[in-house]
């Protein structure tokens, strides 16, 4: 198979509702698992410095998102003994894998987004209108 047919393969099962891969796609692509993520691009972490680079996560929402990534084998959960113990956050090596691609995600974001806000600035003031 053609390097372009298989990425369309590769899209097209995550576009069928039984792909395993959706349930992945949900994890990563969620409101916090993207930030989580990129947060941790530049080493370990422990739980109150995630909280406190990520504006506006609450506690139990990143407690929720850190499960989930762990049990997705993206990031790692180290507890080194002191008391109280000390918890760090960890890309593992397909969390890193992952990295580049992510960051270009919040780059084409961070270029797209003036486009973005006039067009819903457009749209917003048509249904204002008519």
């Amino acid at each position: 198979m053609e390097e372009g047919a298989e990425v369309a393969a590769s899209i097209g099962d995550v576009l069928s509702g039984d792909c395993p891969g959706r349930g992945i796609l949900e994890h990563i692509t969620s409101r916090w698992g993207l930030l989580v993520l990129v947060a941790l691009r530049e080493g370990p972490l422990r739980f109150h410095q995630l909280r406190d680079r990520i504006g506006g996560i609450s506690e139990k929402m990143l407690a929720q998102t850190l499960r989930v990534l762990v049990r997705d084998g993206l990031l790692e959960r180290t507890v080194e003994p002191a008391t109280p113990p000390k918890v760090f956050y960890a890309l593992t090596p397909l969390g890193q894998d992952g990295i580049p691609a992510l960051c270009e995600v919040i780059r084409w974001i961070s270029r797209a987004t003036p486009g973005i806000q006039m067009a819903q600035r457009r749209y917003d003031a048509g249904l204002t209108e008519g």
